[in-house]
């Protein structure tokens, strides 16, 4: 019954456009506004929705993951727009947030409302 739905994620946030804005002018995603609720366009077609939540509390997990060819690159652009990237002891980061402990190398930063995003090297 579902096999052939067009199904999509969503994630909730706590102010609408101050995601809105961080998810066009630092991440530079399309994005589309609707009902009170934003659509992310992601590459390969990809859609997400992004509601408003009264009372929201992050995830504390990856909700969105980002592929990039060289995370250096990202991890250095997106620094430069403002975000601040996690550090964490397990699984262990280096001084610029990056995990390049087995695995693909990967970076975690939150959005405005908290939720935990990633850019991670292709391999």
């Amino acid at each position: 019954m579902l096999a052939d739905s067009k199904a999509f994620s969503g994630f909730a946030v706590d102010d609408i456009e101050k995601a809105r804005a961080f998810y066009t002018d630092v991440l530079g995603l399309e994005v589309e506004t609707a009902n009170g609720m934003l659509t992310l366009h992601l590459g390969g077609g990809t859609n997400v929705l992004v509601y408003p939540k009264p009372g929201h509390v992050p995830a504390s997990y990856t909700v969105l993951n980002f592929p990039v060819p060289d995370i250096e690159a990202a991890v250095d652009e997106l620094t430069a727009r403002g975000v601040q990237f996690q550090r964490y002891e397990n699984p262990p980061t280096d001084e610029r947030g990056i995990m390049r402990a087995g695995g693909p190398l990967i970076a975690w930063f939150p959005d405005p409302a908290g939720n935990v995003f990633s850019v991670l090297e292709q391999g």
